[in-house]
């Protein structure tokens, strides 16, 4: 099911990165000498003297001091050269897409890096093939040569099999997957769940005063994810489901979808709002249903954070429609910077292994030997990020602050902002 597609009554530690402050909002419990030293670093932005110091003059009679540990040699592909290591886990060479997905979120932490003035981190990139062996295989070469932490993989399976080596030897991960099976304690998804989009719009949708429901969904595991949030968020706003029709696509054969379509249309007078998820399908549906005559008037069409494609977004026929997602005024300045560096524009999701490697670099510097510890990554308050503030949960599912937008004549506009912490949440 994958779809490659601040704080509250805490201190909070700044951790800027190029233009860019990356926000470490810590949790009530954490040691009060540890909050003491975010809270000089929000202001001075220097870490110095805040773990302690070993520096000075040895104690008398003191006539060795122990020896450096042996640091494991490193093989392949590294970005950075600080002292914590963190395991980067791509599909490399599985080919086609999920190529080009691994050397987009390769540039972007290596952007990520560079960004993170003085960062101590240096990323260990390891080839996953995009499956399980090869996820299990990446992790063991990265926690053989010293990784803390793994960032990736992107896949489901190569993430299933990365975790089997993770957490028997207490490396958490920071999955780039959509696939909620896989997450788990000290396994975590930063990307975008499918069920954050669904409990943004719907909610937003009852508050404005939208109580009966039609939905139509692909037949699929996405689909399947999507439909259980869609009637648990239904349910706990008040509302109603009046239908839900499930289609699948095969190719360019839209025959069941077409069908699926003008059975939905005949439910629609008993609605107020439709949902339709999938970005590749929400144009032909919206061009079907006013080709059929189904009275979109008093139904507004709502979407997922799919959307955010130029075939959806531009298209003027969609025109009226409301969709969730970050806002986007950081990703548009990382894109810019991205661009300027290695010459073309990233995908949407490069968000993920910059803010991954942020995450990872500024809480070296800010959290000491706690640094990526599960009271530090599971913090209520959470983490502040390109695309928005988001948190990990016990379960390894994440929460994201969604803007929600209008699809207009001129483009898309926020009619709801994202917000920026997560008290009303808490």
């Amino acid at each position: 099911m994958e779809n490659t597609t601040a704080a509250a009554n805490a201190p909070i530690a700044g951790l800027r990165a190029g233009g860019f402050r990356v926000y470490i909002a810590w949790f009530s419990g954490l040691r009060r000498s540890a909050l003491r030293c975010a809270g000089a670093f929000a202001v001075t932005g220097l870490l110095a003297g805040c773990m302690g110091s070993t520096m000075g003059t040895a104690p008398d009679g003191l006539q060795s001091l122990p020896s450096t540990p042996s640091v494991p040699a490193v093989t392949g592909q590294t970005i950075g050269t600080g002292t914590v290591r963190v395991g980067l886990l791509l599909p490399l060479s599985a080919g086609g897409s999920a190529s080009a997905i691994a050397a987009t979120f390769r540039n972007s932490a290596e952007l990520a890096i560079k960004d993170f003035q003085g960062s101590d981190i240096q990323l260990l990139v390891k080839d996953t093939a995009g499956t399980a062996e090869g996820g299990r295989a990446a992790a063991q070469a990265a926690i053989a040569e010293g990784a803390e932490l793994i960032l990736g993989p992107v896949f489901a399976p190569a993430v299933s099999g990365a975790a089997s080596v993770a957490r028997t030897s207490g490396v958490p991960i920071v999955a780039f997957s959509t696939d909620t099976s896989v997450a788990g304690p000290g396994v975590y998804l930063l990307s975008f769940l499918p069920a954050g989009d669904v409990k943004r719009i719907i909610s937003y949708a009852a508050g404005q005063n939208r109580r009966s429901y039609a939905a139509l969904l692909p037949d699929d595991a996405y689909g399947a994810v999507t439909e259980a949030a869609f009637r648990q968020e239904v349910g706990r706003t008040g509302g109603r489901v009046v239908s839900i029709q499930r289609y699948k696509v095969s190719g360019s054969d839209t025959t069941d979808l077409a069908a699926k379509t003008q059975a939905i249309a005949s439910a629609l007078p008993q609605a107020d709002a439709l949902f339709l998820p999938a970005a590749n399908v929400a144009p032909f549906v919206m061009q079907s249903l006013m080709t059929q005559g189904g009275n979109l008037a008093n139904i507004k069409v709502l979407g997922s954070g799919q959307w955010d494609a130029a075939q959806v977004t531009s298209n003027p026929i969609m025109a009226g429609t409301w969709f969730p997602g970050p806002e986007r005024s950081g990703f548009d300045a990382l894109s810019g910077r991205y661009q300027a560096t290695f010459g073309a524009a990233p995908a949407r999701n490069a968000s993920l292994a910059y803010d991954g490697t942020i995450l990872a670099a500024g809480l070296v510097r800010s959290a000491g030997p706690q640094r990526f510890s599960q009271p530090v990554l599971t913090n209520r308050d959470g983490f502040l990020g390109i695309d928005g503030v988001f948190r990990f949960l016990a379960n390894g599912e994440s929460e994201r602050g969604l803007a929600v937008y209008e699809i207009a004549p001129g483009g898309m506009k926020v009619i709801s902002p994202a917000p920026r912490d997560f008290r009303a949440a808490s």
